[in-house]
């Protein structure tokens, strides 16, 4: 029988071209089927066989050159054809006014954009660990042994406790990374859905933005508490994130 994934999905993994969902998920796949195992191990011999080979010739300096020469002598007629009219033909006070819209454009779209990418990083740091064995480094109901286990670990210790008779029992915790830097991940459930609080002091990650919103199936809220900055992320409904975030933050 022959592998679909060995198909569509093999040389995208291997050239890093998957996103983390598609990738981890190939992972998986790829741990039990032999199929793949072997058309992996292939491309990777295959690979190494191109890099060590000798496969091309070193251009001469002078084609170097000449084609150099062929490309000014083309942008210098481009140039030619073009009307005879400069930026500092414009007046100094349209310059001026392009310049400050383009800066006020600026601050107000790359804060936005690095807010998304933080975002995105922390959706993607769920779903890693909804994989078998990454949900916790430490697993306990009891915030008493959750808490301590980040002493040492963290420049600052996250604030953990225990929902249960809301319905919203503790399960664990464990560290993560997210745009290069280590924060904490407190772990909950909520009926048959994991919860997971993501935690780091403002100055780390501090573009990321207060508010809530959905994604890929996946709804988040994220805001402040002092100096810290809280996110939680899940598959369970907003309403359920609300509540809990409520009783994390009344």
């Amino acid at each position: 029988m022959t592998c679909e994934l060995a198909r569509s999905a093999i040389h995208g993994y291997f050239d890093g071209e998957l996103d983390a969902v598609r990738a981890s998920e190939f992972e998986r796949h790829l741990e039990n089927c032999p199929e793949c195992q072997t058309s992996m191990k292939d491309l990777e011999e295959m690979h190494g066989r191109l890099q060590q080979s000798n496969l091309y010739a070193q251009a001469s300096p002078r084609l170097e050159q000449r084609i150099r020469e062929q490309l000014s002598l083309t942008a210098q007629r481009e140039n030619a054809r073009r009307p005879r009219r400069s930026w500092f033909l414009m007046p100094a006070f349209g310059v001026l006014a392009m310049v400050l819209v383009f800066w006020i454009a600026l601050r107000l779209v790359q804060p936005h954009t690095e807010s998304a990418r933080i975002q995105a990083e922390l959706l993607d740091a769920h779903v890693r660990s909804l994989q078998p064995g990454h949900l916790t480094d430490v697993e306990s109901t009891d915030q008493h042994t959750v808490k301590p286990w980040f002493d040492g670990k963290l420049d600052f210790i996250p604030p953990v406790a225990d929902y249960s008779q809301q319905g919203f029992p503790l399960v664990g915790g464990r560290l993560d990374v997210v745009d290069g830097h280590s924060i904490a991940a407190l772990v909950y459930a909520r009926r048959k859905h994991f919860i997971n609080l993501f935690v780091w002091p403002n100055e780390k990650l501090a573009a990321v933005a207060e508010g809530n919103g959905s994604r890929e199936g996946y709804n988040w809220i994220s805001w402040r508490s002092g100096d810290m900055h809280l996110c939680l992320i899940s598959d369970a409904s907003i309403n359920d994130l609300q509540q809990l975030k409520e009783l994390i933050h009344p």
